[in-house]
């Protein structure tokens, strides 16, 4: 898992450093890998923009008056990027930069032509081709309309923000979110969470007069949709791009990129059809028929077995539930009506699956180790407010849903003695209602019995030595007394 630290600070009241936050998260439970900071080892890298491009005859080179905020006016740079054109804003490294590699830009001649700097894909700061927008995948980074000739330009790329790469076990999944590490930040430091009101406005026109749902399997215990109609595609806006992008996620558009950020945010897995490819107006969850093949949205014609869960519409598969979507109804510059679905799905189908087609994914890793299943409904509606803010989208009235959820907190038992005979420790009543108040967990009763409601968001909680674990982690673990062994030894005959 990575975590900007950016969108952390934003959610916890916190402002330590990297470096001491990972030795708290590591010594407490949450294993830090690293910390990365994208611009390091970058430098001079400033805001161009481009007043002219003339083509350079015979060439598939550019020539190009840039203002780079310089005193003496814009500076001449060469560029072969099919994508440069006069008025707009340019990533330019000026004579002394650095860019990947520790390569030091230079003043130089380009067919007989004087080169003061050069204008920077994402691809030569370093940036993995793998996440770069497709639409600059092939020429150089154009930045918003707003930034500033002669400023730097990590701020507007979030380069400058801190990467921490979590290690997470299969027992702490709830940390695959980054609310749910916001909650251990917090609960580490005594901060309270933050959390974004997400605003959603619905039409009269209700969903279920479009759609119905209904599940054939026990695989899936709850699958949920809403319907956004008026929905225009287009490149999401840059603060969103940056963050996926940090996060190691190709932005595709408006849509798709809100579905992967409440994948980030919620830890909840999403996908988004497009309603017009619909056969049918009934979605469908069961398991697929050994014979039945399905194009995934990377090109490849997958040969389903009866292991497999599918979504279905007009009893055709449209998506392989949990791992990844079709290609005939996926999300395209066309796309003007949008169903968004959240769902729960067995960890165990979904695995299988995913193994057998050699098919991982961020939803599918999730799916696989637990998801917060008291979030599900929330994470759709945050989804639909963003796409109708970002896409100029309408949401229909209501969610269109089957199947059930238990979302009541866990209660789990114990007592003050036995949290001291686990812990070798001498902890006082009011040591345990800090714990979990930090924790953000229900308490009730008192030293010689107390219980605990532990909310859905952990669920690797559920017995007593869980609690013992809470209470060590968060007390510290080097507040533990430490003794040797007993060993009275055994007399002989």
């Amino acid at each position: 898992m990575l975590v900007s630290y950016k969108w952390l600070k934003e959610l916890v009241d916190v402002d330590v450093t990297t470096a001491e936050l990972a030795e708290k998260m590591s010594t407490t439970g949450i294993e830090v890998e690293g910390v990365e900071t994208p611009a390091e080892g970058l430098s001079k890298l400033v805001v161009g923009h481009v007043l002219s491009c003339e083509d350079v005859p015979d060439t598939h080179l550019h020539l190009c008056q840039v203002d780079t905020g310089d005193a003496e006016g814009p500076r001449q740079i060469v560029c072969g990027a099919p994508n440069v054109t006069a008025g707009i804003k340019v990533i330019v490294a000026i004579p002394g930069a650095r860019i990947a590699d520790n390569y030091k830009i230079k003043k130089g001649k380009i067919r007989g032509l004087e080169s003061l700097g050069m204008i920077c894909s994402l691809g030569e700061l370093g940036i993995s081709d793998s996440v770069v927008p497709k639409e600059f995948a092939d020429g150089i980074q154009i930045l918003p309309d707003d930034a500033v000739p002669g400023e730097e330009v990590f701020s507007y790329l979030d380069l400058d923000d801190e990467i921490i790469e979590l290690s997470i076990t299969p027992n702490r999944a709830d940390a695959l979110s980054m609310r749910g590490v916001a909650h251990e930040v917090a609960a580490i430091y005594d901060k309270a969470v933050n959390f974004k009101d997400f605003t959603l406005t619905e039409t009269d026109q209700a969903a279920a007069d479009a759609l119905s749902v209904s599940i054939d399997t026990d695989k899936a215990p709850y699958y949920a949709a809403r319907i956004l109609d008026n929905v225009t595609i287009a490149p999401s806006p840059q603060w969103l791009q940056n963050l996926l992008m940090n996060e190691g996620i190709r932005p595709i558009n408006n849509v798709v990129d809100v579905t992967n950020y409440i994948l980030l945010y919620f830890g909840q897995p999403m996908h988004a059809f497009d309603l017009d490819t619909f056969e049918g107006n009934d979605i469908r969850v069961r398991e697929a028929r050994a014979g039945e093949k399905l194009v995934t949205l990377d090109g490849e014609e997958r040969e389903l077995e009866t292991s497999d869960l599918v979504i279905t519409v007009a009893d055709k598969p449209v998506a392989l539930a949990g791992v990844m979507g079709g290609e005939a109804t996926e999300i395209s510059e066309k796309s003007t009506r949008v169903v968004l679905e959240a769902a729960v799905f067995n960890g165990k189908s979904i695995r299988k699956t995913s193994g057998r087609l050699n098919l991982r994914s961020e939803s599918s890793s999730r799916f696989e180790k637990g998801i917060n299943v008291a979030t599900v409904n929330e994470a759709l509606d945050a989804a639909a407010s963003m796409i109708a803010e970002l896409a100029g989208a309408t949401v229909r009235k209501g969610i269109v849903s089957a199947g059930q959820l238990d979302t009541s907190d866990v209660e789990v038992s114990s007592t003050l003695a036995d949290v001291n005979r686990v812990l070798g420790t001498e902890l006082s009543y009011a040591d345990i209602e800090d714990v979990f108040r930090r924790l953000g967990f229900g308490l009730s009763g008192n030293a010689d019995s107390f219980t605990v409601s532990v909310p859905r968001r952990r669920w690797d909680i559920t017995i007593e030595a869980d609690l013992f674990e809470e209470i060590a982690r968060i007390y510290g673990y080097d507040r533990l007394p430490t003794s040797l062994p007993k060993d009275d030894g055994t007399a002989g005959e």
